[in-house]
This record gives C-alpha cells, structure tokens and sequence, in this order.
C-alpha cells in the first residue's frame, strides 16, 4: 500500500476514534516566534504554558517518547511528547505523520543541548496531510515543481517564506514612502475598451453584455493622465499588467506594475524620486544598500546602491558598448550597416524601422553591462510617443530607463502634454500597425480630448515591482519571486511540448 493510502486510513482511523482530522478552529496563545521569547535559558521554574499550532516537518519516534520539529509560517521549535506525559500519546505515535498540521499545549522548558522545546501535554490533529511531504535529506529541488506548486515549496522552504514577506513587505514600503510624499493610491481599469500606455501585444477577451472586445491592460499610463488633467496632482497604482509575451528569466505574461505621475515636474525630478525611492525600500528591508550578491559573467558581483547613479545618453551608451555611432544614423540602411558592425544579423531585423534597429542594437550589446545603477537618458523620439520631445534636441525624447544587473526597472518621461503632438504620435503608431506591428497601440481618441483640456507639466514613472524584487532578493528568474507565474503545460496537458518564446 502506499503512503498516501497509508495515510488516509489513518485519518479514518482518527474519525473511529472521535476525533476530526479537519477541525473548523483552534486557540493557540502565541506563534512560536513569540513564544521563543517567553523563556530564558537557566530561569528558574518550570517555563510558561503555551497553546502552539503548526506544520510538523520531522519526528523521531522513541517507544515511549518522540521528538518532533514543529513550523509555522515564521519560526519553529522543538516538541517533546512521552507516554507519561502527553494525553492519548499512542494516538500519536501510530497516527501522525510528518507534514500534518497540529495543535499543542504544554510548558516551555530546556533540552540538555540549550534546546527551547514544549513538553506536549495534549495535542490536536488540526488538518492530516495525506500526501507525503518530499524526502526530509533531499527536499525539494525541482524548479519547475517549486513554481508549479508553490504551496508545497512555501511548506519545504522556509527561506521561500521570507523572501515573499519580503516582497509584501517592499509593496507595504512603497505605499509609505508615496504616501508620506503626498500621493495618492488610485484604481484604474484591468479590463480596458483600448489597451495604451506602452508598446505590448494584449491579451484579449469578450464581453457578454456590451458586445464588444476587452482588453487586459498594459499600463495604466493614459488612464492616470486622465486623473491628473483633472486635478489629482500626485496619483500612483500598483497592481497587475498583462502583455502577451514570451517566457524568460525576467518576462512574465502577468507582472506588478507601480506607476506614478506627479504634476509640475519633469524627468529629472522622476529621476530623483526613483533613487530616492529604492534606496529607501532596500536599506528597510536588508538594512544597507548593498544588494545581494550575482553571478553575472561566470563572476560574483557586489551592486552597491549608496554608489553615485550614473546618467549615460542612449546613443552615447550604443557607442561606448556596442562600438558603433548611431546618433549620426539618418536612414533605415545605415542602421542596418550599424547593427551589422555592432555583430547582429541582418535578417534578424525583419521589418524594423531605423529607430527600431538602433533600440535592437541597445537591447542586444547593451543591457547586459548596465551594472551598476545607470539611468539611460534621452532616447529617440520615435521610440517615445508618450514623451515630450528633448528641449534642447528635437531629435530625442526626454525619458530615461534605470538599469541595475542588466534589467531594466523603471522607464519614466516628461509627458507628452500637446494634444496636437499626441494626435500626430498616434498616427505614427496607426502606420506601424498597418506594416505588422503587433505591438503598437491604437488611437486613444478620448485621451486626446482629454489632454485639450490641459495636462500640466507631468513627471511619470512606471517601476517593475517584480524585478525589483530580484535585485534585492538575490534571485536570478522572475518566476521565482511571482508566487504563481505562468508555466508551460505539462506533457499530459499538452503534447507539444514547450511553448515557443518560454524558457525552461
């Protein structure tokens, strides 16, 4: 028979004997980190009494008397149980298991090794666990098991715990520091009659009722806008976007999105906003700025945040990485001869117009040795229909994107706020459209009212929460700081096999 066999029977055996392996509640006086801090080692007197509840994650049975771990979501201890000791202790001895969920009541006292332990007086089976946990030495290794079932990492790992407090704790940090500054935490559309506010292919879905398609958004950009032109000054969301993408280390289809735009500024203040912001949120949760350790380049690297944030101009970071000049580029042909140079295939550019290829070129020879922190400023203004033109060069946009270990975390513009101008990037986007760009947005002819009405001078600011959470945690995939990515079907799902654009 096996164990999960094994294990049901007991939980009918459990039911025989008067008990209900799934009780509806129970009153536990402390979690075991607070109780850890009830007793002292070498007080004198027998310890507190304390009513504790938990995971059991190892037992050691002894003939009369068993040696237990016991785990919630914080902490664990130690539990001794014997048969002068503990009520119906034969009950558990032959029907509990590692992995049940179990209530305990006894006094705190000290092993011989300095070991904070409960003498279990009475315990309540408080949910039997009738799938075995993973093999106690070996654990759980698997990538895609630890994302695919989430639930039975977070009971292995306890480290996976923390690192999602942590992510919690960081949107929690956020909210404080916005707020603290006079922001407002606002909600705007998931579902969306037009998808705007980035370049992203959508996912699409019906409305019964309205007749008509819905989109999932992919930003929240022009629905802010909105709010600010009416008179919200200071507005900031966090919550999902979904863009219908490809699968790697940093690309999941659903991600967490902060976005900001605050009235009577420009980029340069976004700028320092998003400096301050970080290093705020990192020196909360890890105590200092210097980020977890990477591997980049077969090589362990230290990032310290308190470093001065370097300010690098696109085109000058294409030619000081990529070793070409793409700033003089004036036709689709020479930003072909450049990319070429700069050690890409012709073909791989497809359709792309000019300014595309030299965005291809940053993308492929230059995110990766972006570092250290490094805001990119002031990129083509093609590449930016959302972005008011350079002031001192039509030419660019004044946007600029944060890089730290190569991932791009915070995009932010002085936006757009001439309607006319919009209208005309609109277009230029329809145009893109029409030669096959899935990416481009539509028309926003509602937006475009809207900014006739004025929108001030606006800083915006759109901040990946996710990657964000990597860099501060240590981890090296998106999917390991989303509690539930998207995953690839299994071969019983699906035949095929693995998706196309999804990494393994």
């Amino acid at each position: 028979m096996d164990e999960r066999s094994v294990r049901i029977e007991k939980a009918a055996r459990l039911r025989e004997l008067g008990t209900n392996p799934y009780p509806y509640r129970y009153d536990r006086s402390h979690t075991i980190e607070a109780a850890r801090g009830l007793w002292q080692e070498g007080a004198e007197g027998s310890g507190p009494q304390v009513s504790l509840a938990g995971r059991l994650i190892g037992m050691r049975r002894m003939g009369k008397a068993a040696f237990a771990h016991l785990e919630d979501q914080d902490a664990r201890i130690q539990l001794h149980l014997s048969v002068d000791r503990t009520e119906d202790y034969t009950s558990f001895k032959e029907l509990v298991d590692r992995g049940d969920i179990i209530g305990t009541e006894g006094s705190l006292f000290y092993t011989n090794t300095g070991e904070l332990t409960v003498a279990v007086e009475k315990f309540t089976v408080l949910a039997k666990a009738v799938q075995p946990l993973p093999e106690k030495y070996h654990g759980l290794r698997d990538l895609e098991t630890m994302r695919r079932q989430r639930y039975l990492h977070l009971i292995v790992d306890s480290e996976a715990r923390q690192l999602f407090k942590k992510r919690s704790r960081t949107v929690s940090l956020i909210r404080r520091f916005l707020e603290e500054r006079g922001f407002l935490e606002v909600h705007t559309p998931v579902l969306q009659p037009l998808y705007g506010g980035a370049a992203a292919k959508p996912f699409v879905t019906h409305h019964n009722e309205l007749h008509r398609d819905l989109y999932l958004r992919i930003a929240t950009e022009l629905y802010h806008k909105r709010l600010v032109i009416g008179g919200l000054e200071k507005v900031y969301e966090i919550g999902p976007v979904f863009r219908n993408e490809g699968i790697d280390s940093s690309h999941n289809p659903e991600f967490t999105l902060l976005e900001l735009y605050w009235a009577y500024t420009d980029y340069t203040d976004i700028m320092a906003l998003t400096e301050e912001l970080v290093k705020f949120v990192a020196l909360d949760l890890n105590g200092n700025l210097t980020l977890p350790s990477r591997t980049i380049d077969g090589q362990p690297v230290e990032i310290d945040l308190a470093a001065p944030w370097k300010k690098l101009p696109f085109h000058q970071a294409i030619a000081l990485h990529a070793g070409v000049d793409t700033a003089a580029v004036s036709s689709r042909e020479e930003a072909v001869t450049a990319a070429v140079q700069a050690g890409l295939k012709a073909d791989e550019l497809g359709n792309m117009d000019k300014d595309h290829i030299i965005e291809h070129i940053f993308d492929r020879r230059v995110e990766e040795h972006l570092i250290e922190p490094t805001f990119i400023v002031d990129y083509p203004a093609a590449l930016c229909p959302l972005a008011k033109r350079h002031r001192d060069d039509p030419s660019l946009a004044e946007r600029f994107d944060l890089y730290i270990a190569g991932l791009e975390l915070a995009p932010a513009y002085s936006e757009l706020s001439d309607p006319e101008y919009q209208a005309e990037q609109f277009e230029m986007l329809r145009r893109q459209a029409q030669r096959g760009d899935e990416e481009a947005p539509p028309a926003d002819e509602d937006y475009i009212t809207a900014l006739e009405h004025g929108l001030p001078p606006t800083g915006g600011l759109g901040l990946g929460i996710d990657r964000l959470m990597m860099l501060l945690t240590g981890a090296t995939s998106i999917r390991d700081v989303i509690l539930f990515p998207q995953q690839r079907r299994l071969p019983s799902e699906d035949s095929g096999g693995k998706s196309e654009g999804e990494e393994s």
